[in-house]
């Protein structure tokens, strides 16, 4: 922490933090311990109960993501530390964290990583002025005044920024606007799952917190949606935190804060992030004790229930007949007036982005297996089968490829009826519809992949082959068509609940509330941990709208809006054998038809990972300078420190790093005009690959470079034989494998953006789900984020995408993106030729080498199918390693 940030938080500033944070959090936990006992009651009650909701027809595939990569590449940092851009390699495993390498080499040396960040609660922009426009937001009444330079100045006309209204904010930026798609999409993808952090598979606990966190904040008068609720529990507590001690900091510290606009607006943004590190470990530790006090008295309070249930049912009946005599008549004249009038109109506005959403990941699906069946026509053979279907075993994984499915949903506008109904933000239902798409997605492509794989021994020839993918097709395309149905009227009716229930609270408040009190001694004392007055008070008014939004919804469907069906449709052709063919177990298509002789070891499987997202290859420009060779950050180094200047030029030293943002415009303007024998000479991704006995050397290459220089761009593929394990981050309280990955992890800090020393180990957490609450007889259970509410057949909502665990040594691919120079002898990746003029470019074309001698070419990406050759004929020599910069120091998040 800075000497600014320290001078604003002395001791009695931290006292009044921990103060406050123990007064917010002890009101919270008073919440969740009743919502606990609740719980835990419905959660047995649906046990006993079950559930008679409509099976889906889809198969569900149980672990997706297992030792694979969804992406790495290379990219450019500003560290604010020493104010300096900074190339770095990003990999982002399977459990959707960033994590970002001091080069390609620090990567594959297993080195500790740079900074390991939880994206939950973060926004991606693509723009400067975006952030300019919330930094300024953040700080009232401190703007830089017109023509003085801002808090952030990119040297790319292509940044990407994580912006976090608590937490250290992050900045990067690419060179063409192709790579800034892909990172966007990449990016967006880890937020989403990030944000979607409290395990749906957990029956008390996930309702409970979940639950307490909507009765606290209905206890500060705050009914509406909530967009932090995003993260696990730790973050989402230390969010709601947050959002009452930092309006009361901004008031105290904000007026003392010196120097220039731009300055006050850095420094205050380090004292948010200080604040909410203290918070969160403070947060951490009281949560972590009530619910071990739960867990412990649980035993105890689920006998009773199993013992008591019927008693404890007639109970609540009882007590919910007198606060529906009491509240039914005042919330139905509420509904009439006020909510029925505007139901259908918010039930359209859902309904057409959603619904395109789906068709479109309909569409995908459809060209994806359609176009792989195709070229296999002209390919032909099993080997290019196994070839396409490990590249569609992830396609829902394919944040490039299922970002038009997810644009769908930015056109949701509920108007004015957002303001009407107390909607802060309309992210909380895109993002939980996007969810259900990309589960969708999975469950089509796990069902295709289980018929065709059962059919494989069946078949005669590449004509029986084909015949069988086209009728699989579409024996899977009408189970999806039924299972999307379901699926979005139940996000329908959640997110009709979402937005009207809190309205109607708020709305009956001033004349029911108070009245409520009087309820509570018709609750026996032994029932009262099972029973709750204002829980039961909100399924009346939830049954006093039910009605209407069940029957909105029914009609859509009895007409057939948007493709949706009627529930008592019985879809034809059913398989009722279809989901005892294994569901959930995984099948691996290269180990299964390889042809190996012998089983590989866990070891060989993570060095082979692959990764989902092919790599770029964009011929729009190139990362056009290198990390300069400074001095190393020795392990443990509280501060960083600033590298020695030379007293002296050295002809014989290596060129540095250009930092500052003109340095670094003029050495692309340099780059620019090159003359043409260097053009032709210079590797356009910086890479040279040769093959000796099935490994891989590469060579790193940068224009202009000379022995000494250092590789920061080098490329690694599936296949290649340069595979590593990279480090990701367990949840708090998850269980760590031990032995696998990585050796050397960062240490973990449990807040963002924490300094720690390099060669701990790292922890990690993963994110947030939306909040289910009391169920209600004959209610769906909501699962989108903010206000849910729930039926007792469901106390928690099944969950679209059950949180993965996230181990500390996640395996991973190492493959890193080139960025080619604008050149246009080299294909981009658009430009591999198709095996057929209508399917989908064929994985296994290769791209011509211009030079018939010595080439000097990317590593052969399994996964594409591309070989992307530079057009320079001539390699430089292997260039030895660089020693790392000193003025970051290693950053974690949770």
């Amino acid at each position: 922490m800075g000497d600014v940030v320290s001078t604003h938080l002395d001791e009695g500033r931290r006292q009044h933090i921990a103060e406050k944070t123990g007064k917010v959090l002890g009101e919270f936990c008073r919440c969740y311990k009743e919502q606990y006992g609740v719980a835990l009651f419905n959660s047995v009650r649906y046990e006993i109960e079950g559930n008679g909701g409509p099976q889906a027809q889809l198969l569900h595939r149980k672990v997706p993501l297992e030792d694979h990569v969804i992406y790495s590449g290379n990219l450019f940092q500003y560290i604010e530390e020493n104010k300096k851009w900074r190339n770095r390699f990003c990999v982002v495993p399977h459990n959707y964290g960033l994590v970002l390498y001091e080069n390609k080499l620090a990567y594959e040396r297993e080195l500790p990583p740079r900074v390991l960040i939880n994206s939950a609660g973060y926004k991606v922009l693509t723009s400067v002025d975006q952030y300019l426009e919330l930094v300024n937001s953040s700080l009232p009444g401190v703007t830089p005044k017109s023509g003085h330079s801002p808090i952030l100045k990119c040297p790319t006309d292509f940044p990407l920024i994580l912006w976090h209204p608590y937490a250290r904010h992050y900045y990067f930026c690419v060179m063409t606007g192709k790579e800034q798609e892909k990172w966007r999409a990449v990016f967006q993808d880890c937020v989403r799952h990030c944000n979607n952090g409290i395990s749906e598979d957990s029956k008390v606990e996930a309702p409970a917190f979940t639950d307490a966190i909507r009765m606290y904040r209905q206890s500060k008068e705050q009914y509406g949606t909530w967009d932090m609720l995003c993260g696990n529990e730790t973050q989402v507590l230390s969010n709601l935190v947050m959002e009452e001690l930092l309006p009361e900091l901004r008031t105290t510290i904000g007026p003392r804060l010196k120097g220039k606009a731009q300055e006050r607006q850095r420094t205050w943004i380090q004292i948010s992030d200080a604040v909410y590190r203290m918070v969160y470990e403070q947060t951490k530790a009281q949560y972590d004790a009530v619910v071990a006090k739960c867990e412990q008295e649980r035993p105890q309070m689920e006998s009773t229930i199993r013992t008591d249930m019927d008693q404890i049912i007639t109970s609540k009946e009882h007590l919910a007949s007198k606060i529906r005599a009491f509240v039914l008549p005042k919330a139905e004249v509420c509904v009439r007036n006020h909510v029925q009038p505007y139901i259908s109109s918010i039930l359209e506005a859902l309904m057409t982005p959603t619904s395109q959403g789906f068709a479109e990941v309909r569409e995908v699906f459809f060209k994806e297996v359609t176009d792989m069946n195709m070229n296999i026509v002209n390919e032909g053979g099993l080997e290019k089968l196994v070839e396409y279907m490990e590249k569609l075993s992830h396609l829902a994984f394919h944040p490039v490829k299922m970002q038009s499915c997810y644009e769908k949903m930015d056109q949701l506008k509920l108007e004015g009826l957002q303001q009407r109904f107390d909607v802060s933000s309309t992210s909380v239902f895109k993002q939980r519809a996007q969810i259900h798409m990309r589960q969708q997605m999975d469950d089509a492509v796990y069902t295709f992949e289980t018929l065709l794989h059962q059919e494989l021994g069946k078949l005669q020839g590449k004509e029986d082959l084909c015949k069988s993918i086209q009728r699989i097709l579409e024996r899977v395309l009408k189970k999806y068509d039924y299972d999307s149905s379901t699926v979005r009227k139940k996000f329908f009716r959640e997110a009709l609940l979402q937005i009207t229930i809190p309205f109607l609270l708020k709305k009956l408040a001033p004349t029911c509330k108070g009245e409520l009190a009087k309820f509570q001694e018709l609750i026996f004392e032994d029932f009262a941990s099972y029973i709750l007055v204002e829980n039961t008070y909100e399924e009346v008014v939830l049954q006093s709208v039910m009605k209407d939004i069940m029957q909105a919804v029914k009609e859509a469907a009895v007409q057939r809006k948007h493709n949706l069906y009627r529930d008592s449709m019985v879809l034809h052709n059913s398989d009722p054998n279809l989901h005892l063919l294994g569901e959930g177990i995984p099948i691996d298509w290269g180990e299964e038809y390889s042809g190996q002789p012998e089983a590989e070891s866990a070891a060989d499987k993570r060095r082979r990972a692959k990764q989902v997202v092919s790599v770029i290859q964009d011929d729009e420009g190139v990362l056009s300078y290198e990390v300069g060779a400074e001095e190393l950050l020795q392990p443990g180094s509280p501060e960083p420190r600033e590298p020695k200047e030379p007293e002296e030029p050295d002809p014989a030293a290596p060129p540095s790093s250009p930092d500052g943002v003109q340095e670094i415009q003029e050495a692309l303007a340099k780059e620019s005009l090159g003359d043409g024998v260097e053009a032709e000479e210079r590797l356009t991704n910086g890479t040279d690959a040769t093959r000796e006995s099935g490994a891989t050397e590469e060579v790193a290459v940068v224009a202009g470079s000379v022995p000494g220089d250092v590789p920061t761009q080098g490329l690694a593929s599936e296949g290649d034989g340069v595979h590593r394990a990279a480090t990701a981050s367990p949840a708090p309280g998850a269980e760590v494998p031990a032995g696998t990955g990585v050796q050397n992890a960062a240490p973990a800090s449990p807040v963002p953006g924490a300094e720690v020393s390099s060669g701990a180990g790292v922890q990690h957490a993963t994110p947030a789900s939306p909040i289910p609450a009391s169920p209600v007889p004959g209610a769906d259970v909501p699962s989108g984020a903010g206000v849910q509410y729930a039926t007792p057949a469901s106390p928690v909502p099944p969950s679209p995408m059950p949180r993965a665990d996230v181990p500390s040594r996640a395996s991973m691919q190492h493959t890193a993106p080139p960025s080619p120079k604008p050149r246009a002898d080299v294909p981009s990746e658009a430009a591999v030729p198709h095996a057929t003029p209508a399917a989908s470019p064929a994985p296994g074309a290769e791209t011509p080498s211009p030079s018939a001698g010595m080439a000097c070419h990317q590593p052969n990406d399994k996964e594409t199918g591309e070989e992307v050759t530079s057009p320079g004929g001539r390699c430089s020599p292997l260039q030895p390693t660089s020693t790392t910069e000193s003025g970051e120091g290693v950053q974690t998040e949770f």
